[in-house]
């Protein structure tokens, strides 16, 4: 009985497949279109993953740019108060 409760219906997961589209960026929701769940999940697992990959450039981008910085300058005051907010 507990497991007929615990069910998604189909309504629930639609709404939330179109959730998962929206936050998608413009350009790739254009590659969906109307595509079926499964091509949508593929291509939020692929976003996510740029988005991994993003990140691990500005952070090494970043340390770079600490690396050469005076560490008493203005410039990298700003860049440790924004790390730490």
């Amino acid at each position: 009985m507990s497991s007929r409760r615990n069910r998604i219906s189909d309504e629930e997961i639609n709404e939330l497949i179109s959730k998962l589209q929206s936050l998608l960026p413009e350009s790739r929701r254009r590659n969906i279109g109307r595509a079926s769940a499964s091509k949508l999940l593929k291509e939020t697992c692929s976003y996510i993953k740029s988005l991994h990959r993003e990140v691990d450039d500005l952070s090494d981008r970043l340390s770079d740019l600490i690396a050469t910085m005076d560490s008493n300058s203005p410039q990298a005051e700003i860049i440790r108060s924004l790390l730490r907010s």
